[in-house]
């Protein structure tokens, strides 16, 4: 929903500079346009150190800008949640010289210069100030769930078991936290900074470390150097107890470096040790060199969102740890480890100029996990991923946003299934309309125009016109700048007397769109794909000569279309069609046709599908009530196929049979180095018998549970009241009236176990994962999740009357109290 703001009014200080991020121009809503200009940044130079027990940095700043265009007497910088203690004028040498006045409120640092400056005039001014980032008042967002800046992880040691880290997450504007600066997607800066921290801390900035230098006293200065220059909020800072582990340079000059805890260092290169081989793939792809000196890669605990791509210093979320097992089956963050490094052409080589053209930083990285997985695994491999981000799209009630709009609350809410998913799908169309050369030579073209700039939806627009000749004004008004998706409804019948095939295309009367559709025709054992265009209308009709006994006609069998498609085939049409179909899009919605329907020929057949996801699916959506028919093929995947994941899935089928002929096939799969087979094999076992559940609980990882297989262990884990289970526990039953009727009450016992526990820790990740998920869900089921606060604070408020002296029982009630819904 889009929600109507007043008219603001634009406000402006006595030195003509505008303070004001918005503006109205006589709009109804508000506009939120390019940042205007006053100053540019050229360099930022900053001196930095910090106290773990205050969670403060203290910093010097010697900053390099000068007047865009119009000549001025004052710079205005984004400073939060800061002290500053003096500015300064430098000569051109950097010396500090004389004072300059300066106004410091409402987190804008205004500095009167010494003169007025004249366009392209550069002056340095110096600032010393505090960072306090716990101070900083704007809350996060579901997509960045904090907008603090610079953030202390564990910094006393409080939990020895636990690395003491400091990171910043500057996207969208908050690295003005940690350093003053014109925190604008359109100012772009070199950068230099000298890092001082305890020996033990390794660094990690931006560019290339030039030199290090320990003091005699157990501290140490980094000294990271980056000549290039980037968009403010690409700016990094990074020191903690971290393993090192170095990679293969690229191309044998571009040092890859990964940064991960130290009990992951054995499996770093198993994370993300495929870089090297995007980094080429990407960059012969864009006919354009990966541009930056270096590239290192680093995780974080108590992370604010999944990754950042940071230039040169991509910031991963802790959950791309992970374990040898787990790698056996797959890496999960292979697609992000993809989407963070394309960013370094799109998005940091060339930044969008607004938050509202977002879509040229985040669809473009989006899209890129459907070239690399197309380039590494095959095409059933990319389409199976791009079909998931095109239901999640669907799925996120944003049918209503356009694209590329002004229009937001928050730059945070352009952070959307609209920016990825969908822009993702519509680069993919717009790839196939084109053709590949067409394609991939628009996207080197507005790189290379754009480099070391910003870019909108226009000038890529621009940009693909004039390699491929066409005009795509139609395109991109359709689906960057309005809003919604193709609602197709296909409807075929039959013309006996003109031997025709009559294909019609209803669409939405309200939002109809125009696009060229593919059409796949199966006759008399012949197979012929043809392409015809849909226009904006409610309706088209195409007819195609085909005999009376046709076999099939398959609408959009690539799926590259983004929006709905109604079902209107047959049973004997969705067999034919999965049998006959080679693209994933077809034989995938057959797929999902019979799991809905119970289609046991279709689903058995899928068993043999080349595709191991499509396998997997048809083994989720087999029936119990037929297992006699199914049994003997998925015994012998789950003995037998190469991957860990359909094995996995196969156990885990056979385990809902309860039949203790498996036991033996469990036994053994339970001491495979995999973490989804040990989880599947392990339920199986203590669903044929509950007392095993203590032998198997602690070998396996709960977390990775599905709900079944978790109920399978609940009885154990209540039993047991073993405080070590909360943490897993949480994740599961803090949803509790959410599930079936039949599951709310077990659950809701767990949860007053959770409640009833005097843990600060566990109450405040309770409260912030209900703060966090609470916008996903619809109104009633916001409601229920309200109670579960409401009950969670009544227990708390029962355990303060047993212990009322106890100051953590009231901050945990402060916790569910304050809740950011």
């Amino acid at each position: 929903m889009i929600r109507k703001y007043l008219l603001l009014a634009m406000l402006a200080t006595s030195m003509g500079v505008a303070t004001a991020q918005t503006e109205t121009s006589g709009r109804e809503k508000v506009y939120h346009a390019e940042a205007t200009k006053y100053n540019a940044l050229d360099h930022t130079k900053l001196r930095v150190s910090f106290s773990l027990e205050k969670r403060e940095l203290y910093g010097e700043e010697w900053l390099t800008a000068a007047p865009y265009f119009y000549p001025t007497d004052s710079l205005v910088l984004d400073a939060q949640a800061m002290l500053i203690h003096s500015v300064n004028l430098c000569d051109k040498n950097g010396n500090i010289g004389r004072s300059l006045s300066y106004k410091y409120e409402n987190d804008k640092l205004t500095i009167q210069l010494d003169k007025t400056y004249q366009r392209g005039e550069k002056y340095t001014v110096y600032i010393k100030y505090t960072s306090q980032p716990e101070k900083v008042g704007k809350e996060g967002s579901q997509a960045i769930n904090d907008a603090k800046g610079l953030f202390f992880i564990n910094p006393t040691k409080e939990d020895k078991n636990r690395p003491i880290e400091i990171w910043t997450q500057g996207e969208t504007r908050s690295n003005s936290t940690w350093f003053p600066t014109i925190d604008e997607t359109n100012q772009k800066s070199s950068q230099e900074i000298y890092i001082t921290v305890p020996e033990r801390f390794i660094t990690l900035s931006n560019g290339v470390l030039t030199s290090s230098k320990k003091d005699g006293k157990g501290q140490r200065t980094d000294y990271w150097v980056f000549k290039q220059k980037h968009a403010p909020y690409l700016f990094f800072l990074g020191a903690g107890e971290y393993a090192q582990i170095k990679d293969k340079p690229w191309r044998g000059k571009v040092p890859l470096t990964y940064y991960v805890e130290h009990e992951y260092a054995d499996v770093a290169k198993r994370i993300f040790g495929k870089t090297g081989e995007m980094m080429e793939f990407f960059s012969t792809l864009l006919n354009c060199d990966y541009p930056w000196p270096t590239y290192d890669q680093i995780t974080a605990q108590e992370y604010v969102s999944g990754a950042m791509e940071n230039t040169t210093a991509t910031l991963h979320s802790s959950m791309a740890q992970q374990t040898a097992e787990s790698l056996n089956d797959e890496n999960k963050w292979e697609s992000v480890v993809a989407h963070e490094l394309f960013h370094h052409w799109f998005g940091d080589l060339v930044t969008a100029e607004s938050w509202a053209n977002l879509t040229v930083n985040e669809s473009f990285a989006n899209y890129s996990e459907y070239l690399w997985f197309e380039h590494k695994y095959g095409k059933d491999y990319a389409d199976y991923h791009l079909g998931r981000d095109i239901s999640g799209y669907k799925n996120s009630g944003s049918y209503h946003k356009h694209l590329v709009r002004f229009d937001y609350e928050k730059a945070d809410d352009m952070f959307d299934a609209v920016s990825y998913n969908k822009g993702g799908g519509i680069l993919h169309m717009l790839r196939n309309y084109l053709g590949d050369k067409a394609f991939f030579e628009g996207m080197s073209k507005y790189l290379k125009d754009n480099k070391f700039g910003t870019g909108e939806a226009h000038q890529l627009r621009l940009a693909f016109e004039a390699v491929s000749g066409r005009d795509l004004n139609w395109f991109f008004n359709q689906w960057y700048f309005n809003y919604g998706n193709v609602v197709m409804t296909p409807k075929i019948t039959y013309d006996s007397a003109k031997g025709e095939a009559v294909l019609e295309i209803g669409q939405d009367e309200k939002l109809p769109f125009q696009f060229p559709l593919e059409v796949d025709i199966y006759d008399g054992g012949k197979y012929e794909r043809k392409e015809v265009w849909v226009s904006a209308k409610p309706k088209n009709e195409f007819r195609f000569k085909v005999s009376p006994n046709y076999s099939l006609i398959d609408v959009d069998p690539r799926g590259l279309i983004v929006g709905d498609e109604a079902p209107y085939k047959t049973a004997e049409q969705y067999l034919f069609q999965y049998n006959r179909a080679n693209d994933y899009k077809s034989r995938n919605q057959a797929v999902e046709y019979a799991v809905v329907t119970g289609n046991n020929e279709i689903l058995i057949a899928a068993l043999r599908d080349p595709f191991f996801r499509l396998c997997i699916k048809a083994i989720q959506g087999l029936r119990q009530s037929n297992a006699n028919q199914w049994a003997p093929i998925v015994e012998n995947l789950a003995n037998n196929d190469p991957e860990n994941l359909v094995k996995a899935a196969a156990i885990t089928q056979l385990s809902y049979l309860r039949d203790a002929r498996y036991k033996s096939l469990f036994e053994n799969a339970v001491k495979i180095p995999s973490r989804s087979i040990k989880v599947a094999a392990a339920s199986g076992l203590v669903a044929l018998d509950p007392s095993l559940a203590g032998q198997y609980i602690d070998k396996i990882d709960l977390k990775s549970l599905n709900f079944e297989q978790f109920m399978t262990f609940y009885p154990y884990i209540l039993k047991s009241k073993d405080e070590k289970y909360l943490p897993i526990l949480l994740d599961k039953v803090i949803y509790y009236p959410l599930y079936p009727e039949q599951y709310q009450a077990p659950i809701k016992e767990g949860f007053n176990w959770l409640m009833s526990t005097d843990n600060t820790e566990l109450t405040k990740k309770a409260a912030k994962t209900l703060g966090n998920v609470f916008g996903w869900f619809s109104e009633d089921e916001k409601k229920l999740l309200r109670k579960v606060s409401e009950d969670g604070l009544k227990i708390k408020e029962d355990l303060l009357k047993k212990n009322p002296n106890s100051e953590s029982v009231k901050a945990q009630i402060d916790l569910l109290k304050n809740i950011k819904w």
